[in-house]
């Protein structure tokens, strides 16, 4: 198992949400990221939420596709975001897609954290890749 550490960029974009309904707010966002670190490159993402203000609780979903480096192998993969907060305590699923590596990523497993710190993203992904 290797760990690469990182931190990344992100700009958000608000998509045509699903219908609004009393009560519940179903948002939807297209996201661009721009990792560094032992990560390199861009992903795309898109993502479908719920968020409970009042409470600080909700969940969302999303698939990104990650194009770049990743221990000096180039290629992409996806990741699949299953993610939830209750009263504001995060529990994340972010996993790479079986199958889903291309080119000199071929074979790629692993899982990613993410953590806000003053404003700033940071990642942290646990994977492991073919010799």
């Amino acid at each position: 198992m290797h760990q690469a550490k990182g931190a990344f960029e992100i700009q958000g974009t608000p998509l045509p949400s699903p219908d609004q309904t009393a009560g519940l707010s179903i948002s939807r966002m297209s996201f661009q990221k721009q990792f560094s670190g032992e990560l390199s490159g861009t992903s795309v993402l898109e993502m479908l939420g719920y968020l409970l203000k009042d409470l600080n609780s909700g969940a969302y979903v999303a698939m990104e596709k990650v194009t770049g480096q990743l221990q000096g192998r180039h290629g992409t993969f996806y990741l699949h975001h299953s993610s939830t907060m209750t009263r504001g305590v995060p529990v994340q699923s972010i996993k790479v897609v079986p199958d889903s590596g291309t080119d000199a990523l071929t074979g790629l497993v692993g899982s990613m954290t993410i953590d806000i710190v003053g404003g700033k993203h940071f990642y942290t992904f646990d994977y492991t890749i073919p010799a």
